[in-house]
C-alpha cells in the first residue's frame, strides 16, 4: 500500500487528531495563538521572536491539520477524476 492510498484511507484518523492534538489546549488552542504570532511578523525577529519550542509548537499542533487537508484533496481529486471517467 502505497503512501497516497494512507494518505486517502485514514482521513478520519487526521480528523480526530485535528480536533484533539490540532487543537490542544482548548482554551485557546496552541495553533491559533502561534498562526497569530506568525502572521503578526513577530515570530522572526525581535524580542518577542518565537524560539525552537514555539515552532515544535506549530509542528506538532499543526501537522494534523497539514494531513487532513491533503487527504481531503486527494479524495477530492480522486471522485473528480471517476466522474470525468464516467
Amino acid at each position: 500500500m502505497g503512501m497516497k492510498s494512507l494518505l486517502k484511507q485514514n482521513w478520519k484518523l487526521f480528523l480526530i487528531a485535528s480536533l484533539t492534538l490540532g487543537l490542544a489546549p482548548f482554551k485557546p488552542p496552541h495553533i491559533l495563538g502561534k498562526l497569530k504570532w506568525i502572521t503578526g511578523g513577530n515570530a522572526f525577529s525581535g524580542d518577542q521572536a518565537m524560539k525552537l519550542t514555539d515552532w515544535f509548537d506549530v509542528f506538532l499542533h499543526g501537522t494534523p491539520w497539514i494531513l487532513l487537508l491533503i487527504s481531503i484533496m486527494l479524495n477530492l481529486f480522486a471522485l473528480l477524476v471517476k466522474n470525468d471517467s464516467e
